[in-house]
């Protein structure tokens, strides 16, 4: 399975995204992240995402005569890099683009059914915004984007801070106008 396919699916890139950040994790651990998704469903996608390179085993230890994982992500096989994104066809990247905005849904709906979830206080933000942007202006935009983000990305989990989905959508949404 190549990485289209492992990240193609709504609960291997949610497990994906509950192990960003130099997360160690077991597959229990996972199931208490996911518990919309069940345990079964949850350790095949995690057997999946390990037979493919995105998950590593980290370490093993005995818990009451099982054999216990702890996994961790190789980031560098959990992307999609430009070279693959070039191969795709249209049809790929209307079913990448549903995929994710399924993961995006199912991930909201299991914020939302928290107990003590609170979009107002969380800042939970779903706008858009249309913008005029020539090819120079873009790639600025892109440019600050990433400058703004990648940073952030190390992040690691600590005292006072929340994981938060952040899933910028950018696409033209008219021909540019002639010059």
């Amino acid at each position: 399975m190549n990485t289209l396919e492992l990240l193609g699916h709504p609960v291997r890139l949610r497990v994906v995204h509950a192990m960003r950040g130099g997360r160690m994790l077991t597959t229990s651990e996972l199931c208490a992240r996911i518990p919309d998704v069940s345990k079964a469903t949850v350790y095949r996608h995690v057997d999946l995402l390990v037979a493919g390179g995105v998950l590593e085993v980290a370490g093993e230890q005995r818990v009451r005569g099982a054999v216990e994982r702890r996994y961790r992500l190789r980031q560098d096989r959990a992307v999609i890099d430009a070279e693959l994104m070039a191969t795709l066809t249209p049809d790929d990247h209307r079913r990448g683009f549903a995929m994710a905005m399924t993961t995006l849904l199912a991930e909201f709906s299991a914020y939302l059914d928290r107990e003590h979830a609170d979009p107002v206080a969380d800042l939970v933000g779903y706008r858009q915004h249309a913008v005029w942007l020539s090819p120079d202006e873009l790639a600025e935009l892109i440019t600050e984007l990433r400058a703004a983000i990648a940073p952030r990305l190390a992040n690691r989990a600590g005292p006072g801070r929340a994981r938060y989905l952040l899933s910028p959508i950018l696409f033209p949404i008219e021909d540019a106008e002639p010059g």
